[in-house]
């Protein structure tokens, strides 16, 4: 029996999960699927500067299976802008942070917990 599969955590989900040519037709053959854990790895690795051991921590996963994620990540990333395919991000086996946790330093907690606004910057004054 194999182990089941280990939920990954997930900071926010994009605010936008569709990207490509803009004439392109959306079928099946020109589709490229990109899972939510997968495009939480660019985030944090590309976009946030973590290292892929801290991309582990956070996510809380081993950093071997980051690694592969991430391979698996930016080769979708590559199909979609070389060969002009739409790139759709859903799915996977993920959970969203509960955006409480001091540990968490993504930055992606309190942008989807208050709508693209810090903590501090939705108290009224």
């Amino acid at each position: 029996m194999s182990r089941p599969k280990k939920w990954r955590r997930v900071c926010c989900l994009p605010e936008s999960n569709l990207f490509g040519p803009l004439n392109a037709v959306i079928d099946q053959e020109d589709l490229v699927l990109m899972q939510v854990d997968e495009y939480e790895t660019i985030r944090l690795i590309d976009l946030q500067g973590f290292t892929q051991e801290e991309c582990a921590e956070q996510m809380h996963i081993a950093r071997t299976t980051v690694q592969r994620i991430y391979n698996d990540a930016r080769k979708n990333l590559a199909e979609s802008l070389v060969n002009g395919k739409v790139l759709r991000i859903g799915g996977g086996d993920y959970e969203l942070c509960e955006g409480l946790e001091k540990t968490c330093r993504c930055g992606g907690c309190n942008r989807h917990r208050w709508g693209g606004l810090s903590e501090a910057d939705n108290k009224e004054d």
